[in-house]
């Protein structure tokens, strides 16, 4: 046997060396990694494919990988990621998907300087993980959700538990109460709210009659006093609250249908908070109206976000309440005129007609097989939904990624990939695209991915280019079955070539970001297991890899001179450049904020071109805030042979 593998190894070896000028071979064959294999000769084996991977004929064709390790003081579980208008990266763990770290109150998030190496852990206020974010006009991150409380499974949960609707008929005043409040039901068996909680006041409406009170609500998690089967009813029942007296004990009472052991699902907050960039700190603001876990939060061309979707605090996915956070008094609103049902982290794109949203079908995880699965447009105008249709494989869209495919102006957005529902081991090599503008939109095919991948980075490019990358066959890289895989998709030809192979592998939790020397960042990956058999628990993959594309060894980087540091909708900026003569685009690209294979703020803008004298250029910018929605973004100039300048920020107000 091992002679078989010698022998199967020094033909690989010749393999490569005849091939070197082709630069055709990504990886070495699989079996390369078998304990049969001589040391020696996998050292030569090794040896050689680094050569080639490194190699000017194979980066100019493929690009590059590189690994970076952080000292393990500052390594965090990277489940949110964004690019801040500085130029360093916040990294958001929070209780980074560790029960330990979060009962013990332990939340953490990382700011990372690429272009220095430096990097300071942040004070962490809340538990943000799995929270939702979107950048502001002014160039903050709006953090808001996060985690109340982790899952107990079936099996695991000792105390019946549920949602405690709490309701108050008082119209004059409302009444806070306190983690641990007591409710009690006919019966006498008695329940406590895991977490404090207000209930508003009653509303009172003015009729010929008189005057009309309808009962405010609260829904609050309560667990049963007692362990076991005990505390489990399913009799619809009013609960007294105890330590009220007088009018306030018949004004506020509880009311729960029924209280079981059955699974117990993540809960959600509604802390809301603004990162600030330049002090380097969270700032708290209003709290949502409505707890969430796994939100998505979209930004909307007047510079208000919607925060749609999401679990809420007794683990419930919420039926349809949305609502919309305005920066100018840092306080969120109910929108029950935009009532409708999402699965949680649905990937929401603005179109370039106002108050229209496009919804690829992509999502990462949580709600029912057969609701709020189809891809269409969400008029916020009358809150009408149009299905589209062409999408192949629809049942497989959890775990998918989605993006606009190339610049904004042209209106088409990608499907990458994807699975099923839940913990299916089913996926997809799926890529579809659609154009947004057409008279009757639907899908058409892309070229198929290498492999059935759920959890793909897809990150665009300056040159147009998006990278895929990462991602795994099964759920959480089961069966270990993350993809050391990466392709470079080219909207203008609906086509897909090959990239250099990362060394990393990255599934759940993790994410991709543009930066603005042009090379891509990944970070993350929370696989179950780490063998192939899933007996041994995965640690977070804590290491951070660079890609650098062909376009980086395609000659020199053309350079940036001056550039305004704001610039106006609708205006011209007019920028200088030692290499005017060889430019051939400018593009505007929004910075990301990524998690669970959901960007929704990454998007690149075509500048008009108008060259003048003495290397001066007129770049004009769309006067519409739906193509460009007020805020930071990365100024590229690439050239004719499609390499990107260093990019220089502009705010564009």
């Amino acid at each position: 046997m091992k002679s078989l593998v010698q022998s199967r190894v020094r033909g690989v070896v010749r393999w490569i060396r005849t091939r070197r000028k082709l630069v055709t071979l990504v990886t070495l064959p699989t079996f390369l990694l078998a304990v049969n294999v001589p040391p020696a000769v996998a050292l030569v084996a090794d040896f050689e494919h680094d050569q080639l991977i490194h190699s000017a004929d194979y980066t100019a064709q493929y690009g590059r990988w590189d690994v970076i390790d952080l000292p393990e003081d500052l390594q965090v579980n990277a489940i949110h990621a964004a690019l801040l208008p500085t130029g360093k990266l916040l990294i958001v763990a929070g209780s980074g998907n560790d029960q330990a770290s979060f009962d013990a109150g332990t939340f953490r998030t990382l700011l990372y300087d690429p272009a220095g190496g430096q990097s300071r852990l942040i004070p962490t206020p809340s538990d943000l993980f799995c929270s939702g974010h979107a950048f502001l006009p002014d160039g903050k991150l709006l953090v808001a959700g996060g985690t109340q409380r982790y899952e107990v499974l079936d099996g695991k949960v000792t105390k019946a538990a549920g949602g405690m609707v709490v309701k108050n008929e008082n119209p004059d005043k409302g009444h806070a109460f306190e983690k641990g409040t007591e409710f009690v039901a006919p019966d006498g068996r008695k329940y406590k709210a895991t977490t404090a909680f207000t209930v508003p006041p009653a509303v009172k409406t003015i009729i010929p009659e008189g005057a009309k009170v309808t009962p405010s609500q609260t829904t609050v998690f309560v667990e049963s006093e007692t362990d076991g089967p005990a505390g489990v009813t399913a009799k619809a029942a009013q609960y007294t609250i105890t330590g009220l007296a007088g009018p306030d004990a018949n004004n506020l009472y509880g009311l729960a249908q029924k209280l079981t052991l059955d699974k117990q699902d993540f809960q959600g907050i509604a802390d809301t908070y603004e990162f600030d960039p330049v002090a380097e700190r969270y700032v708290k603001v209003g709290d949502m109206v409505e707890k969430r876990w796994y939100p998505s939060l979209v930004g909307l061309p007047g510079g208000d976000v919607l925060a749609v979707s999401g679990l809420d605090g007794t683990g419930t996915i919420l039926p349809g309440q949305n609502e919309v956070f305005d920066p100018s008094t840092k306080r969120w609103t109910e929108r029950p005129d935009l009532f409708r049902y999402f699965p949680t982290y649905p990937a929401l794109f603005q179109t370039a007609v106002p108050g229209r949203l496009f919804y690829s079908g992509s999502n990462a995880g949580y709600g029912p097989a057969d609701a709020g699965r189809v891809p269409g447009f969400w008029n916020l105008q009358g809150n009408t939904f149009e299905p589209v249709t062409g999408l192949r494989d629809p049942d497989l869209m959890e775990t998918s990624g989605s993006a606009f495919a190339g610049p904004v102006q042209g209106q088409k957005v990608i499907v990458v990939g994807g699975g099923g529902v839940g913990e299916s081991n089913r996926s997809t090599t799926r890529i579809d695209v659609i154009d947004l503008k057409a008279s009757k939109p639907t899908f058409t095919p892309g070229p198929g991915l290498p492999a059935p991948t759920r959890y793909p980075n897809v990150v665009q490019l300056p040159n147009d280019d998006l990278l895929i990358s990462n991602g795994s066959r099964d759920y959480r890289g089961k069966g270990q079955s993350d993809l050391l895989l990466a392709s470079l998709y080219h909207p203008s030809t609906n086509t897909l070539s090959p990239a250099a192979d990362p060394t990393v592998g990255r599934d759940y939790h993790a994410e991709g970001i543009l930066m603005p020397n042009g090379q891509v960042m990944t970070l993350g990956g929370n696989a179950l297991f780490s063998d192939p058999t899933d007996t041994k628990t995965a640690k977070f993959e804590k290491r951070l890899e660079i890609y650098t594309p062909p376009y980086l060894f395609h000659g020199p980087q053309p350079v940036i001179t001056t550039a305004p540091t704001e610039a106006k909708l609708g205006t011209s900026m007019a920028v200088t450049t030692p290499d005017a003569g060889a430019i051939a685009a400018a593009r505007l690209i929004r910075p990301s904020a990524a998690t669970h294979a959901t960007d929704l703020e990454q998007r690149s803008v075509i500048l008009p071109v108008a060259k003048g004298s003495g290397g001066a250029l007129d770049l004009r910018i769309p006067g519409d805030p739906t193509i460009v929605p007020p805020g930071y973004y990365m100024l590229f100039l690439v050239d004719k042979a499609g390499v990107p300048s260093v990019a220089k920020w502009v705010h564009v107000t």
